[in-house]
C-alpha cells in the first residue's frame, strides 16, 4: 500500500507519504477511529515495531494496556490516533 497521509491540527497539517507495512498500519489506526486497533484484532509481525516508526515521524499514537483472557491470557497493547489525519491512496488497495 502507498498512501499520503495529511494530519490535521496544529499551526499547519502536515503530509507524510507512506509505503508497505507503514502506510497499511496508518490506514489501519485511521479506519480504526475512537475503538483503537490491536494485534489480536489485526494481526501483523511488528505492530510495536510499525507504531514506534510512525511516531518517529511525528505521528502521535496513543497506547493503552489491556487485558485479555483464554489460553494465553494477558495483556496487550490497543493503538489509536491522537490526531485527525485524511488518507489518499496513490497505489495499492482503497483505504476504507
Amino acid at each position: 500500500m502507498h498512501i499520503n497521509v495529511t494530519i490535521m491540527g496544529g499551526d499547519c497539517p502536515r503530509t507524510f507519504e507512506l509505503k508497505g507495512r507503514l502506510g497499511w498500519t496508518m490506514a489501519e489506526l485511521a479506519n480504526a477511529g475512537l475503538h483503537g486497533v490491536t494485534p489480536i484484532e489485526r494481526p501483523a509481525p511488528r505492530w510495536s515495531g510499525y507504531v514506534h516508526e510512525l511516531r518517529g515521524m511525528g505521528i502521535p499514537i496513543d497506547t493503552e494496556m489491556v487485558k485479555h483472557g483464554g489460553t494465553y491470557s494477558g495483556h496487550h497493547a490497543r493503538y489509536r490516533l491522537a490526531c485527525d489525519v485524511s488518507l489518499t491512496v496513490l497505489d495499492g488497495e482503497a483505504v476504507t
